[in-house]
């Protein structure tokens, strides 16, 4: 059973910076695709950014320059550094795991940003 737990949400003010957590129950292998989601009150959910074999990432527009998605295989970690922080980042986010065909998400942790 793969559990992902996130964990560093929180209340910031715009221009801020946060860094979730994200702990995996399974041992993360480098063809692992981790990931960030989020979802805003009302809105669909949307990738927020990717991490594939250790080093190669992908971001969405809107976090471009201020996100930064990193993992540590060793300890089952990945995390995403947000500095900059927008009111339009206050979101649920969420942690996924993706190995092969099978994709699982973490219970997700609330970011709020007031402007």
């Amino acid at each position: 059973q793969v559990q992902l737990v996130e964990s560093g949400g929180g209340l910031v003010q715009a221009g801020g910076s946060l860094r979730l957590s994200c702990a995996a129950s399974v041992i993360i292998f480098n063809f692992d695709t981790m990931g960030w989601y989020r979802q805003a009150p009302g809105k669909q959910r949307e990738l927020v950014a990717t991490i594939t074999t250790g080093t190669t990432t992908n971001y969405a527009d809107s976090v471009k320059g201020r996100f930064t998605v990193s993992r540590d295989n060793g300890k089952n970690m990945v995390y995403l550094q947000m500095n900059s922080l927008k009111p339009e980042d206050t979101a649920v986010y969420y942690c996924t795991l993706s190995r092969g065909n099978l994709h699982y998400w973490g219970q997700g942790t609330q970011v709020t940003v007031s402007s």
